[in-house]
């Protein structure tokens, strides 16, 4: 819409697009996140409770599991102070498709470890340089590679959950409908070829369609709409406020990057990248059962309606869903293990893998 002048009545334009402009704030913004999270995790190792030795906990860094070595890498955190086999977490870090590596995320891999379970946290290339599909490959071939060698490493293959927070929670979605879903993609094909399913798939505050980044903001605009009620999450003093623009910037330009070359609407060929659509789709199939799912995520963040969407979709699908929302708890809070708020978060984790993997 044009504006008028206050010198004269002639209409000026609005300002053109500042591509410049827009490529400093992603930066800014990618970099204020990077330095924030690296720093904290760096600063973490220095906490003597952080010693994997400690806490019984043996780790291999920098295994290969990939054609890339930079990229292709991941740790193996073994529980040796328990007898084996062990049950496995497969671990999938996050970071807005963009940002970090499974060496920002070395206390996911430390607390579930510690709790008796063999960890293998990978890292896998990023956008913008690696867009969509590329995530989703790395994921599936380094659980290609975890399932070729699961007993070697001692593992138990009957007892595999796969876990995420964030990006990663979009990922290890994905990845537990390649291996219950036959598809067409390659790489999704070759991790159904494996016959490991997932007995458990946990998405920490995950976002879970990629595409149409600007219904956070759309929905924070409208308000509340009264059809969610208080024990399912709502937090209707920050459901009623405009999503500040520096977070709507963060979640556009998670969805800008990692679907560089692709339509941003959703689509048949960027499903894997939007897994809770799958979900939705009247008359899913699924050739072997969906895991029990446990998604966590707190009332303060941005991304919370896609797990409410989450929990709607699997009780349609009769899919047990373990939904929790944790009051006042921002993105990614669980990782402030500090904070009560977080500790409930993970005790809670824990018990549902402890169900899941005795049923």
């Amino acid at each position: 819409m044009a504006r008028s002048s206050t010198a004269e009545s002639v209409p000026v334009p609005d300002d053109p697009p500042r591509p410049y402009q827009d490529t400093l704030w992603r930066r800014a913004r990618s970099f204020a996140a990077s330095t924030f999270f690296e720093g904290l995790s760096a600063a973490g190792r220095f906490h003597p409770a952080a010693s994997p030795k400690r806490h019984g906990v043996e780790v291999e860094h920098d295994l290969i599991y990939g054609d890339d070595a930079r990229w292709h890498q991941l740790d193996i955190y073994k529980p040796v102070h328990r007898p084996g086999p062990w049950p496995v977490v497969f671990y999938v870090h996050g970071g807005a498709f963009h940002l970090l590596s499974k060496d920002t995320h070395w206390l996911m891999g430390l607390v579930f470890a510690r709790y008796g379970y063999l960890v293998v946290n990978i890292s896998y290339r990023l956008a913008p340089k690696h867009p969509y599909p590329a995530a989703i490959e790395d994921t599936c071939a380094a659980y290609r590679w975890l399932a070729s060698r699961i007993e070697k490493l001692g593992g138990d293959p009957t007892r595999v959950a796969v876990a995420g927070e964030s990006a990663g929670g979009n990922l290890i979605t994905s990845l537990t409908l390649a291996a219950c879903q036959r598809r067409s993609e390659p790489y999704a094909k070759a991790v159904f070829d494996t016959g490991l399913v997932p007995r458990a798939a946990l998405p920490f505050c995950a976002m879970l369609e990629v595409s149409r980044p600007e219904r956070f903001a759309e929905r924070r605009k409208r308000g509340a709409e009264g059809r969610e009620r208080g024990a399912e999450g709502r937090d209707k003093r920050r459901d009623k406020r405009r999503l500040p623009f520096w977070v709507d910037g963060m979640i556009r330009d998670a969805s800008a990057s990692y679907l560089h070359g692709h339509p941003s609407a959703p689509g048949p060929a960027t499903e894997l990248a939007n897994p809770l659509r799958v979900f939705e789709q009247q008359g899913a199939m699924f050739e072997r059962s969906l895991p029990p799912f446990f998604a966590a995520v707190g009332t303060r963040d941005p991304l919370l309606d896609d797990t409410r969407r989450l929990e709607k979709a699997l009780a349609t699908l009769n899919v047990p869903c373990e939904a929790r929302y944790y009051p006042g708890g921002i993105h990614a809070f669980h990782a402030m293990v500090w904070d009560p708020a977080a500790r409930r978060c993970w005790r809670d984790a824990l018990a549902f893998l402890d169900r899941a993997m005795r049923t």
